[in-house]
C-alpha cells in the first residue's frame, strides 16, 4: 500500500492547486469540502472552486459543503470549466488563498468526452495534484477506474472514500499495485472532518485487526478540547466530577466521530465489534445526553439532589424510565469511586519511592 505516508506537493508560490476527479457517487464534491477543511484546520486559506457544471445541483452541492467547512466557495454557474478554473486562479492569487481546489464533473463511467475535459483543464491550469476520489466499497471495481483516469491524466495520487467500512483492504491494495501512486487521503465517515491521512502500516494493522493507536491518539490530538479535558481530569482527580463534566466528556466523544470506527482502533476490539453493539453504546450515549439534559444545573452539579420525585420528573422529561436515571446516578457514583481508589493507588505509589504517578498510573 506504499510503505509510508504520502504528502501533497506545495507550490513554490499560492495557490497550491489540486484538482479532483472520479467518477459520479465516488464522493468527489463531499471530499473536496472534507480537503478544504483538512487544510483550513492547519491555519490555511482554501477556496473550493465549482467546475462541474453538469450535473443537477453540483454547484449548490458543493456550497453547501463549504459552508459547513467554512471555505468560500468560487463559481460562475454553467459556463465553460476552463474559464471557470481561470478566474478562479487570478481570483485566489488576488485573495490570498494558498489552496485552490477543484471540484470537477464526474461521469456514471469514464467516456472520451469527460476525459478530454481533464485533459483541458490540466493544461490550462497545470495543477500541482491531481487527485482521483475511490469509493472503496466498489472492491475491485476500483481496478479499472484507478488505471483509466491514471492513463489518460496521469494522476498524483488517490482518496479512497469509505474506508470506515469492511471491504478496505482489496481497493487499498489494487489501486496501489495498478496506478503505482500513493493513496494519501482516507474518507472514514460521513462527517466534514472525517478524512485522514492516509497511513499503509497503520491500515495494513486495522485489516489484520490489531487496531490503529497512532491514528486515534492523532484524532484525540486533533479533535479534543485539551484545556476542557485538563479541567474535568482535575476535577476527576480531586473526585468532584459530576453530569456537566460527564456530559462534556459525551461531547467530545461525539468529536471524534462513530463510536465503531473509534473502538476498532483500539488492540483487541479491532474487527470484533459489530454494528449491533456499536449501535447499542450509541444508543446508550444518546439515553445519557437526554437524562442530564432533563436536569436542572444544580441536579447536574450535585446530584445528591436527585429524590424521587425529581427523579420521576427527569425520567419524564427525557423519555426513559426512573429506572434509566437511577442506572445513571450509581454509574457516576461508580466512576468517582473508581478515580479516588487510582488516586489513592498514585499516592502509594509516591510513598513507596516509584517516582510521580498520575492517575492513569504514567509518568509525569
Amino acid at each position: 500500500m506504499g510503505g509510508v505516508n504520502s504528502r501533497i506537493n506545495f507550490a513554490s508560490k499560492i495557490p497550491t492547486v489540486i484538482m479532483m476527479c472520479g467518477l459520479q457517487g465516488s464522493g468527489k464534491t463531499t471530499h473536496s469540502g472534507k480537503l478544504a477543511y483538512y487544510f483550513k484546520k492547519q491555519g490555511k486559506r482554501p477556496l473550493l472552486v465549482a467546475c462541474d457544471v453538469y450535473r443537477p445541483a453540483a454547484i449548490d452541492q458543493l456550497k453547501v459543503v463549504g459552508e459547513k467547512a467554512g471555505v468560500p466557495v468560487f463559481e460562475m454557474g454553467q459556463i465553460d470549466p476552463v474559464t471557470i478554473a481561470k478566474n478562479a486562479l487570478a481570483h485566489a492569487r488576488d485573495h490570498g488563498n494558498d489552496f485552490m481546489i477543484i471540484d470537477t464533473a464526474g461521469r456514471l463511467h469514464i467516456d472520451e468526452v469527460l476525459m478530454d475535459e481533464l485533459k483541458n483543464l490540466k493544461r490550462e491550469i497545470q495543477p500541482n495534484e491531481i487527485l482521483l476520489v475511490i469509493d472503496a466499497m466498489t472492491g475491485q471495481d476500483a481496478v479499472n477506474v484507478a488505471g483509466s483516469f491514471n492513463e489518460a491524466l496521469g494522476i498524483d495520487g488517490v482518496i479512497l472514500t469509505k474506508l470506515d467500512g469492511d471491504t478496505r483492504g482489496g481497493a487499498a491494495l489494487s489501486v496501489r499495485a495498478v496506478t503505482g501512486k500513493p493513496i494519501k487521503f482516507a474518507g472514514m465517515g460521513e462527517k466534514i472532518g472525517d478524512l485522514e491521512p492516509f497511513y499503509p502500516d497503520r491500515m495494513a494493522s486495522r485489516i489484520l485487526g490489531m487496531g490503529d493507536v497512532l491514528t486515534l491518539i492523532d484524532k484525540v490530538q486533533s479533535d479534543i478540547d485539551a484545556e476542557s479535558a485538563m479541567k474535568v481530569a482535575e476535577k476527576m482527580k480531586n473526585s468532584r466530577m459530576d453530569f456537566n463534566d460527564l456530559m462534556e466528556q459525551i461531547r467530545q466523544m461525539h468529536k471524534m466521530g462513530p463510536l465503531s470506527s473509534v473502538l476498532n482502533m483500539l488492540p483487541g476490539a479491532a474487527g470484533k465489534i459489530g454494528d449491533a453493539e456499536a449501535e447499542a453504546g450509541e444508543k446508550q450515549l444518546k439515553i445519557t445526553e437526554a437524562i442530564i439534559s432533563s436536569m436542572t444545573p444544580a441536579e447536574r452539579e450535585k446530584p445528591s439532589l436527585i429524590n424521587p420525585s425529581r427523579k420521576r420528573r427527569i425520567a419524564a422529561g427525557s423519555g426513559t424510565r426512573v429506572e434509566d436515571v437511577n442506572r445513571q446516578l450509581r454509574q457516576l457514583e461508580q466512576m468517582q469511586k473508581m478515580v479516588k481508589q487510582m488516586g489513592k493507588l498514585g499516592k502509594k505509589g509516591r510513598r513507596m519511592g516509584f517516582g510521580g504517578m498520575n492517575m492513569n498510573g504514567l509518568p509525569f
